[in-house]
């Protein structure tokens, strides 16, 4: 390898990440000098080490030069787009007939879905289509943006609890294209790999678990998210068809979306040409972030679309009993939200995303009290959180396959 071959990028440059050995195979770093952290994970094509520095965990993943330099222009085109994704940090690239590497930030408190697939009991079917449908709504954020993944599968998925729903996140960008849109033709085909993918790896999982394994459940599992997928789709890009008295209805498609996360960008409304009295609307769907907007702009905090999705209904409350609505956003962030972070600190294990914690914590008080016909206080909810036994049973089941044990971690 020629001197001048080296190229190395580094989008964080802090004095620990310039220290490591960038100029050696990853094979060779000593780790008596490089600090290592074994991390569980599932099979790679490439060598994967992580590396624990002050500022976070690390991933450094070594292939050849074209496929590193490669997925980190894919990468860099997701976190721009506000895509979920693992965020770059940087790229070496040693020269076109050597091995560069790949450098990414670990995502805090996420799970690879092999490992979430191979806690569930067999026949437990709610769990399983929650987190496919996760994988549906992640390939429709993609294709919307223009992302052609071409390797969707169990393996490289990561998962995050949001709230009361699942948020998947794209890892490996090994096969991926970004393009200014996708044809009907380009998203059919990342689908069937994605099926295809699927449908293998839960046969993978039934047998790495002993279970009898049914090529024809997991095929049925895994066309589940082309179902998912497709319904998403047509909600957000279909139009609407209405005679000119049932504006009621573009109001219903817009709850809807908005329901679903969605923020509005346009509304079009033209005549059909199939009769005077009959428009067409098309809907311009922007980000998928309009509860964590309403949220920010209620309050000022910063929270994923799931978790703002649990905390605006109980902040909403709070703010319709005073008059001053700005004051009031901000006076239940100190009175209630924070208070509520600190309280749940205590409770979850190390690896619990307070926010999310707390939004248990929300959820738990609600069941709780429809179980007793009145409010029964955060500190029964609070107790309730800490012997997982006393969870009504909806709730539990969902957080003990969601909560792994803090030394399962996913593969970056």
């Amino acid at each position: 390898m020629t001197g001048d071959a080296l190229d190395i990028r580094l989008r964080s440059p802090s004095a620990e990440l310039l220290a490591l050995p960038w100029t050696q195979p990853l094979a060779e770093w000593d780790p008596t000098v490089v600090p290592f952290r074994d991390v569980p994970v599932g099979p790679s094509r490439h060598l994967v080490r992580f590396v624990d520095l002050a500022d976070g965990l690390l991933a450094v993943k070594e292939a050849p030069d074209p496929l590193v330099r490669r997925e980190y222009d894919v990468l860099r085109a997701l976190e721009s787009r506000r895509l979920p994704a693992v965020r770059a940090v940087g790229v070496v690239l040693r020269g076109r007939d050597q091995l560069g590497a790949l450098v990414t930030r670990f995502l805090e408190r996420s799970w690879q879905y092999r490992r979430l697939f191979m806690r569930l009991a067999r026949g437990e079917v709610k769990q399983r289509d929650r987190l496919l449908a996760a994988m549906a709504n992640l390939l429709v954020e993609l294709h919307r943006s223009g992302i052609f993944w071409g390797d969707c599968s169990l393996a490289n998925t990561l998962f995050v609890r949001d709230g009361q729903t699942l948020q998947a996140h794209f890892v490996d960008a090994e096969t991926s294209e970004v393009h200014p849109s996708l044809s009907a033709g380009q998203r059919r085909h990342d689908l069937d790999i994605t099926v295809e993918n699927v449908a293998g790896g839960l046969s993978d999982i039934a047998r790495r678990v002993g279970d009898r394994v049914d090529d024809e459940e997991c095929i049925a599992a895994a066309e589940t998210v082309a179902t998912t997928y497709e319904g998403l789709w047509t909600e957000l890009h279909g139009d609407l068809a209405i005679v000119t008295d049932e504006r009621w209805r573009v109001a219903c498609r817009l709850r809807r979306l908005h329901e679903l996360g969605y923020t509005i960008d346009e509304v079009h409304m033209e005549r059909d040409p199939g009769g005077e009295d009959r428009l067409r609307v098309t809907v311009a769907v922007a980000g998928r972030d309009h509860h964590a907007e309403e949220l920010r702009a209620l309050t000022g905090l910063a929270v994923r679309e799931g978790q703002a999705a649990v905390l605006l209904g109980d902040a909403r409350a709070f703010v319709s009993r005073h008059d001053d609505q700005t004051a009031a956003g901000s006076r239940w962030r100190r009175q209630i939200f924070e208070p509520g972070i600190a309280a749940v600190r205590d409770v979850g294990a190390p690896h619990t995303d307070p926010v999310q914690a707390f939004c248990d914590l929300m959820e738990v008080r609600w069941l709780l009290s429809q179980q007793a016909g009145a409010d029964v206080g955060a500190e029964a909810a609070l107790t309730a959180l800490r012997d997982r036994d006393a969870i009504p049973a909806g709730a539990a089941a969902s957080m003990s396959v969601l909560d792994p044990p803090t030394n399962e971690m996913s593969l970056p």
